[in-house]
């Protein structure tokens, strides 16, 4: 991976977005880079995964790294939100950018759409993670040191109980056979608060659990004084 110059990091404040910035910042040489995420316009919460967003931009600070919001309507259809990334990547090309990297690990039909759309504004797709084996990828993300929550569930995938818990090695062990232990399938979601590019741990409490759709189950997670 040939991460040199300013890219741009799709990024969601989970797990392997954070990991995918670590390796951008220790490539050889190290990327400059900023951090894109989309937010639902209504909630002001980051989308899927449910965060607030002041929590996000203190996840930011604490990594000292800029973060840009893209903001979309809560009913986006691919093709608006497709001219909004668009219209966000010219603007990242105008001043410079070559490069937009993805978390991604496996998904194969992901990583298409991903390098045809960031392709089609004259820019490269990186994806930092990509093929490593998910076990391993997640162990590895433990001992390094990073600490994260569990603030979003698929209940289709894995039971509701999952939600708001320490994603650590106990919540590893506990993980049926069918989940990926780094929920790439989209059966859970996460968010850092520490760990490696830390300048200090992100401060919060855990608020109430949210059910949406008869399917997901939210943790939200309000910022708390240091």
């Amino acid at each position: 991976m040939n991460a040199g110059g300013h890219v741009v990091l799709s990024f969601s404040g989970g797990k392997d977005s954070v990991l995918a910035l670590g390796r951008l910042r220790s490539a050889v040489p190290p990327a400059s880079v900023t951090l894109l995420t989309t937010v639902t316009r209504a909630y002001g919460r980051v989308s899927i995964h449910g965060l607030r967003h002041r929590l996000l931009r203190t996840q930011a600070r604490a990594l000292e790294v800029p973060l840009e919001l893209l903001v979309l309507p809560p009913v986006c259809p691919n093709a608006l939100y497709e001219e909004r990334f668009g219209r966000r990547l010219d603007r990242h090309a105008v001043r410079g950018v070559r490069a937009v990297a993805f978390g991604d690990l496996f998904l194969a039909d992901l990583r298409a759409y991903r390098e045809r759309l960031v392709r089609a504004h004259g820019l490269a797709a990186l994806f930092p993670l990509w093929g490593e084996e998910t076990r391993g990828l997640a162990r590895g993300f433990l001992a390094a040191g990073y600490r994260a929550v569990v603030v979003a569930v698929d209940t289709t995938r894995l039971g509701a109980d999952a939600v708001g818990r320490e994603y650590d090695a106990e919540f590893l062990a506990a993980l049926p056979p069918h989940v990926d232990p780094c929920g790439e399938n989209g059966e859970f979601h996460t968010f850092v608060y520490d760990g490696p590019g830390f300048r200090h741990p992100v401060h919060f409490r855990r608020g109430v659990r949210v059910h949406r759709d008869g399917r997901f189950v939210f943790q939200d997670l309000c910022e708390a004084p240091a």
